[in-house]
């Protein structure tokens, strides 16, 4: 080593390291094993040439430095093995009056890899947010996203289970249309990935899964930490690859983000650990959409188109129906529905697409819906329903002349078969039936039909208010509270309990976007969903840019992510948390009860989860009675941070 190529580095005090001992010193971003012995202190590569083990958390025994993992020896000054042909690398070492210092050579320039190629067409692709979890078998992809967001690229959040991430990945997709990506380690952080991307896959939200994998020279062997991970995620991605030294890497990203895009759901790339830190040349360019992505705004069949018009130009009392494939298009199906002088219904997954303010909103229909919608629907003498699947959550009647319009021809005609199926993307679809019904139908104005049976059921929601058994608040109450309060624009993301069904049938939406798990309905969703949401307001997307994100959730579905409070205290996240606790599953019981089970194993022993949330670093309120309620709810929409109340409920009173 040549003394005008190196940097004299302070590693330690001069009391720091006792003698006889040992220690891992980072110095300029290398760690170094720094020894104490027979008076003098040694300067040490801190990785054993055998496996890697850690020197500087090794001994001194019998006047040699012991490796912790397998016992090789080396002198503790000048690194050679007096047993094997082989040592570590020594480095000069000076005792000054203020401590001891290293020559280390400088840090040699980062050179492209694997990762950055990677990394870079995500970007280009438009990936701007990771949520994951950093770790032995992901550090080189870890620097090539670290690297990017320092740069101001990327986004990134480290989370506590890998289990958030995903779920905020898909929340984010979901609100957005457009992907993000989660981020773990192989083995156990891969799989923890699973629930949260099995949401994402049946809720047609585009996520990239990026994970770490064993080395290629022992994959097939049961090395540590290795699970088949195509196998092991098999249909839930409906693209994946292993990232191999001589793939095509740049191809392979672009390729995952266009069928994330495309195909509205979760793309998979494997990086084996090794793979990820291999050299590329900086001439390789990085993938980019530009010609790789077709025109999306598909015209229906005119056949089709014609059949759906004679339909609609026949019916007097036509119902449209919104389901969660048609947010994106809400200003052409409310154009129609105004035309037409018709209701508008939604999916529960489509709740708040449309402002239930508007004179011809009808509110959610089926299960968690409302009885405006169900009326407005057993009235109505043709459906004409835009991307919904026909769950039977949503309970689409089969007894009414039905066109159906959506871009998926799987989802067409799925569960029975429909009079008018039109494949054709929905906001072109519904400008198209504008058009063609202008001056063409014969339907009755509903406006005051739709307000009738809105005041009916508020008189309703007025009565329940009031049945108060002191047992706790009801959610009636709750979500009154909520509809004045929480903010027009907000981001609200849901769970899946109880508390989702009230949410359903009380919250009164205005121009509030909503999430929750829809077809999959996983508990746990609605902390890290409002993690995912927050990412969004964060950017410069003028749909989602400064607004409010709250989260609702039971107390199952929360405790399941109870440590994700704690991410997003670390980062500042302004989310508003209104926790409906009443100590147990109870949507659970209820279905136990109704299929005449005995109720077992629902209750739940909780924390106080506002002293939690305020030993977390979060604001945490806690609410007993329905007169603390609103004060609560406004100090917390008003905190500029985390903030939870706890709101005690009655679990009967939903």
């Amino acid at each position: 080593m040549s003394f005008a190529d190196v940097v004299w580095v302070k590693a330690l005090e001069l009391d720091e390291l006792p003698e006889g001992r040992v220690k891992p010193v980072t110095c300029a971003r290398r760690t170094l094993c720094m020894t104490h012995h027979e008076g003098e202190y040694g300067a040490l590569d801190n990785r054993c040439p055998h496996q890697g083990g850690p020197l500087g958390e090794g001994t001194i025994e019998q006047g040699l430095l012991r490796c912790p993992w397998h016992g090789w020896d080396y002198d503790p000054l000048t690194g050679k093995a007096p047993e094997f042909d082989d040592g570590v690398d020594a480095f000069p070492v000076e005792v000054r009056d203020d401590g001891v210092y290293v020559a280390i050579t400088p840090t040699a320039e980062h050179e492209r890899t694997v990762s950055d190629l990677v990394v870079q067409t995500l970007i280009n692709w438009g990936v701007r947010a990771v949520w994951g979890m950093v770790g032995h078998s992901n550090l080189g992809l870890a620097d090539a996203i670290r690297r990017q967001v320092e740069a101001g690229e990327l986004r990134y959040v480290g989370i506590r289970h890998e289990g958030a991430a995903a779920f905020a990945a898909s929340a984010y997709g979901k609100l957005t249309g457009r992907p993000a990506a989660c981020f773990a380690i192989a083995g156990p952080g891969a799989t923890n990935l699973l629930t949260g991307l099995w949401d994402a896959n049946v809720d047609r939200s585009p996520v990239v899964a990026l994970t770490g994998q064993v080395d290629t020279q022992v994959l097939g062997v049961g090395a540590f930490q290795e699970v088949d991970l195509r196998a092991a995620f098999g249909q839930v991605a409906q693209w994946g690859q292993t990232v191999l030294s001589t793939s095509r890497h740049a191809e392979l990203a672009s390729l995952a983000v266009k069928s994330a895009i495309l195909n509205r759901g979760v793309s998979h790339l494997i990086f084996p650990d090794e793979v990820q830190t291999v050299r590329v040349d900086e001439s390789l360019r990085s993938g980019t959409p530009a010609g790789r992505l077709p025109e999306r705004s598909i015209a229906p069949p005119a056949e089709a188109l014609a059949a759906a018009v004679e339909l609609i130009a026949a019916a007097q009392r036509p119902l449209i129906i919104v389901g969660h494939g048609a947010r994106f298009e809400l200003g052409s199906i409310t154009e129609l529905a105004e035309q037409l002088a018709c209701p508008i219904v939604t999916t529960f997954k489509a709740k708040g697409v449309i402002s239930d303010a508007h004179p011809l909103a009808g509110g959610v229909l089926g299960r968690s819906g409302t009885p405006v919608a169900s009326w407005l629907m057993n009235e109505a003498d043709a459906l004409i329903v835009f991307g919904a699947s026909f769950s039977n959550h949503t309970g689409i009647t089969s007894k009414r002349p039905t066109v159906q319009i959506d871009y998926d021809p799987m989802t067409l005609g799925k569960f029975h078969a429909v009079d008018v199926p039109i494949l054709g993307e929905i906001g072109v679809t519904a400008q198209l039936l504008s058009d063609a019904l202008d001056g063409a139908t014969n339907t009755v104005d509903q406006r005051a039909d739709v307000a009738a049976r809105w005041a009916l059921w508020r008189r309703e929601k007025d009565r329940r208010r009031g049945e108060g058994r002191g047992r706790g608040i009801a959610s009636a109450v709750v979500f009154e509270s909520m509809s004045r309060l929480v903010p027009d624009d907000a981001i609200i993301a849901v769970d899946v309990g109880n508390n989702t069904y009230s949410f359903g049938r009380y919250f009164e939406c205005r121009q509030q976007a909503i999430l929750m798990s829809g077809y999959l309905g996983s508990i746990g969703f609605g902390y890290p969903a409002a993690m995912g949401a927050w990412m969004a307001t964060q950017e410069e997307d003028p749909r989602f840019s400064g607004r409010h994100v709250v989260a609702v959730t039971g107390d199952g579905g929360f405790a399941q992510y109870l440590a994700e409070i704690t991410t997003a205290v670390k980062y500042g996240m302004r989310i508003t948390h209104v926790l409906l606790n009443n100590s147990e599953l109870g949507k659970i019981s209820k279905e136990q009860r109704a299929g005449n089970w005995d109720v077992w194993e629902t209750g739940l022993r909780n924390p106080n989860f506002a002293e939690y949330a305020e030993l977390c670093g979060a604001l945490g309120i806690r609410v007993s009675s329905a007169d603390e309620l609103e004060p609560a709810l406004s100090r917390a929409l008003a905190h500029d941070g985390p903030s939870l109340v706890e709101v005690m409920t009655d679990v009967e009173l939903v």
